[in-house]
């Protein structure tokens, strides 16, 4: 018996995923291997520690029925909002931000947990929610709240970039749904007539952000002096950059956050465009999966999990390479698998985990 069970549970992995997902990573590792000067610590090794930790974690939530997380959808999704709220009351400070919950054995950032659970909570209400219902106000007020409360909990803490992340992951679920064109394109409009008041909240920091986006070179020695960097190791990477070991920017200090935000600009350095190019694909290839995920689910559910996911992991990356390259302001967000840092790890593995499951879903209802 267990001989044939073991069989069929290794064919249903998604073996190419999970060779892109490993290519990624342990490229990741040899760039940040690279930033260290040549050495496996500070951040190599404990890179593939971590991915080794959630890819297993992935692997196991793939074996949890798509159904189940279905029915922990909005029950956890109120309990990160709880912790949203723990976060403001007794959250950890760091790097004047106040974001995580010190639980002793580990600090925990509840937003990051959020990004997945707006997608499950959205997904879950419209999975519940009857088709001719779709086009009335009570398709549009309960997600808006669902993905209201914690984008502005976020956005006090301050983190302005995880805040957006969380609101586009309930915008797209919405999107996804059939919420009309119309209402998007008119809260578009309301959105950018509110612009002043959002920029008035914001912190003196954040306001410099904008400013040096829209201006970098106007204080390339100050607040513009990480994209400046950032567009200096890009560029003289060249075709097929100056070789493993041997860029100057991340070496000599240059490059601020070489590591964690910017790390695509030390890798584009020592590798080039080619080597940029390979991450980029694998992640569209990733993105690629997702969506064909969503394709061929079963249920309404499934099919908005799978492509909200997908999206929020588009997302990430998108984001990421805008701002390194200087076409989006600094707002804080890793390229996942590749920089160092436990936070977007966790959220990519925990998103792809989800797929993987509505994907074995998918392949136990076809019967292979």
């Amino acid at each position: 018996m267990s001989g044939s069970v073991i069989p069929k549970a290794l064919r249903q992995l998604p073996w190419r995923l999970l060779a892109l997902l490993i290519g990624v990573a342990a490229f990741g590792a040899i760039v940040l291997y690279s930033a260290a000067g040549g050495s496996v610590t500070p951040w190599a090794t404990s890179h593939v520690v971590r991915f080794s930790i959630f890819l297993i974690m992935a692997m196991i939530m793939a074996r949890i029925p798509e159904t189940t997380y279905a029915r922990l959808a909005l029950p956890g999704y109120f309990i990160v909002l709880v912790l949203l709220i723990g976060v403001e009351r007794i959250g950890a400070i760091g790097g004047g931000s106040q974001r995580w919950l010190d639980l002793g054995f580990i600090r925990l950032q509840p937003s990051e947990l959020m990004k997945l659970m707006i997608v499950l909570a959205t997904a879950r209400f419209y999975a519940m929610l009857p088709a001719g219902e779709i086009r009335k106000w009570t398709a549009i007020w309960p997600p808006l709240v669902l993905l209201g409360l914690p984008f502005l909990l976020v956005l006090i803490q301050p983190d302005l970039g995880t805040a957006s992340m969380i609101a586009i992951g309930g915008l797209t679920i919405m999107f996804l749904a059939g919420i009309p064109l119309r209402l998007f394109i008119g809260a578009g409009v309301i959105g950018a007539a509110a612009l002043p008041v959002i920029y008035s909240l914001l912190h003196e920091y954040q306001k410099k952000r904008v400013l040096i986006f829209l201006n970098p070179e106007a204080d390339a020695l100050g607040a513009g002096y990480h994209i400046t960097q950032s567009k200096i190791a890009i560029g003289s990477g060249g075709l097929f950059g100056k070789g493993f070991l041997n860029g100057t920017q991340s070496h000599l200090d240059y490059l601020p956050e070489g590591h964690t935000d910017f790390v695509f600009a030390t890798m584009a350095e020592e590798w080039g465009l080619v080597g940029g190019l390979a991450v980029i694909i694998a992640f569209v290839l990733i993105g690629r999966w997702g969506l064909n995920v969503a394709n061929r689910a079963n249920s309404r559910f499934g099919r908005l999990t799978a492509a909200g996911l997908s999206m929020t992991i588009f997302y990430y990356v998108t984001i990421n390479l805008l701002m390194v390259m200087g076409f989006a302001p600094v707002v804080g967000i890793p390229l996942p698998l590749v920089s160092h840092g436990g936070t977007a790890m966790l959220t990519v593995m925990l998103c792809l985990g989800v797929l993987m499951s509505i994907d074995r879903h998918n392949r136990v209802q076809r019967g292979l």
